[in-house]
């Protein structure tokens, strides 16, 4: 059952629910320490981990061995997205959003606790690896829950501005993550990546508390009084709409997996090759995150203006134009070049990317499966994504700096591809109907207001 409605769900109101801006901020609040506690890892693998819980491998190993773990947290992902897209479609967004965040909370937190190899040696990795997974787990759960809230409470001509709200929490969580790691860059030895995972305890209480507030999504409330919950979503959405999966699937790659090159492969690279300290590094991915923020505001936005697809188009295609420029920036050793690449490749290409998922991938699939088809689609990229750093530093020890940036062009050129093939599903056409309902509305409840 593939839908490609031509407007929003007519159980969203025309204007948007009451509690469309609580519901956006609970959500963003959440994606936001998620990305932190996320995100963080990655600068933490990137810069100290190597060192801390494989010292008795070569610089390059050590590296390799600091990715893989990264990786096993992606790999986790999609069954995190799985089960919280199937809870989703069957018990509700809200109590996903808020398991989600409990678990991922305490994962990280204990990170921030964990012994290193000259405390236990080789078991210290092995627990760093069991912690990252439940990151994984939990991160996978988040998104769907997250952006399904928001996208349907948003008014109807606004789905696209909305549902890049939570996605904005992804720069945020890697502004606040290496604000974190820089302010951290003093402190004696281990403090220095422990107390940025620390912190995220008193995130988790702030996230939770939002979160308890904002009310149920309407869609769902409907779908569930009117019995159109399916029995398995899951199945359902596999079944009768693979071809939205993978088309969706296709088009994350290029931003999950271009990340992985162009943010966390990128900070080992730079520091590596003594291209810039590890501070510099820092600031140049806090000044990206800087911009990412009302750079994926915008990028939404500009969706309900222009349709989903040229969005992506656009950014797909730079992406496959930047893989040699992004390293030929990097490698000249100048800190405003590098941040100038940061720049770039963050909030330009991931940014557009990102800012038109959280409303094109939810169009794709019906309400009672959405949860489940949105997730999926989400979540089953981060296999790819998730070791590209550590395929990176193998291209690199083959290719040298070639490899990872026609990496990087490849990715984008997936998506590209899998853009072209998949439906605009905010068309001129809807654009046009969407606005005359919206003035329909604003009529009538100003009509209303006269005559009460």
């Amino acid at each position: 059952m593939t839908s490609h409605p031509s407007a929003p769900a007519t159980s969203t109101p025309v204007l948007g629910t009451p509690h469309r801006k609580r519901v956006a901020l609970g959500s963003t609040v959440g994606t936001t320490i998620e990305n932190y506690d996320f995100i963080g890892y990655g600068t933490a693998a990137g810069l100290y981990f190597g060192d801390v819980f494989f010292p008795e491998s070569d610089p390059t190993t050590a590296v390799l061995l600091s990715f893989a773990t990264l990786g096993v947290g992606f790999a986790a992902r999609p069954l995190g997205g799985i089960v919280g897209g199937y809870l989703g479609d069957k018990i509700g967004r809200k109590p996903v959003l808020i398991g989600s965040l409990i678990v991922m909370g305490l994962a990280t937190f204990s990170i921030g606790l964990l012994p290193t190899y000259a405390s236990i040696g080789a078991t210290a990795g092995i627990l760093l690896a069991v912690v990252r997974i439940i990151q994984g787990l939990a991160f996978g759960a988040e998104w769907g829950g997250a952006i399904l809230m928001t996208y349907e409470h948003a008014p109807w001509r606004r789905k696209g501005q909305y549902g890049a709200i939570p996605q904005a929490g992804f720069p945020l969580g890697l502004l606040l993550a290496n604000l974190a790691f820089f302010a951290s860059a003093g402190l004696p030895g281990d403090w220095v990546w422990r107390v940025p995972f620390l912190l995220s305890g008193v995130l988790i209480v702030a996230g939770i508390w939002i979160r308890l507030r904002i009310t149920e999504s309407p869609e769902f409330e409907t779908a569930k009084e009117s019995g159109e919950i399916a029995k398995n979503p899951l199945v359902e959405v596999i079944r009768s709409d693979w071809r939205n999966l993978l088309r969706a699937f296709g088009m994350r790659i290029a931003e999950t997996a271009g990340y992985a090159v162009a943010i966390t492969y990128l900070t080992a690279y730079v520091k590596q090759r003594d291209l810039a300290t590890a501070s510099d590094t820092i600031m140049a991915l806090v000044i990206a995150a800087l911009l990412g923020f009302p750079a994926t505001l915008l990028w939404g936005r500009l969706t309900d203006r222009v349709g989903r697809k040229p969005v992506y188009l656009f950014g797909t295609a730079l992406m496959v134009v930047m893989g040699i420029p992004l390293f030929l920036l990097a490698n000249t050793g100048n800190l405003v070049l590098i941040v100038v690449a940061f720049v770039v490749s963050f909030t330009i290409c991931q940014n557009s990317l990102a800012g038109t998922q959280s409303s094109w991938f939810p169009e794709l699939f019906e309400t009672g499966t959405r949860s489940s088809g949105a997730s999926l689609a989400y979540q089953l990229s981060a296999v790819v994504s998730g070791f590209t750093a550590f395929w990176a530093v193998s291209l690199y020890e083959s290719f040298g700096w070639h490899g990872p940036a026609v990496l990087f062009s490849v990715y984008g050129l997936i998506g590209l591809v899998a853009a072209a093939l998949t439906r605009d599903t905010n068309p001129l056409s809807r654009r046009l109907s969407d606005a005359a309902a919206e003035r329909a509305a604003r009529e009538g409840a100003a009509a209303q207001t006269v005559a009460s």
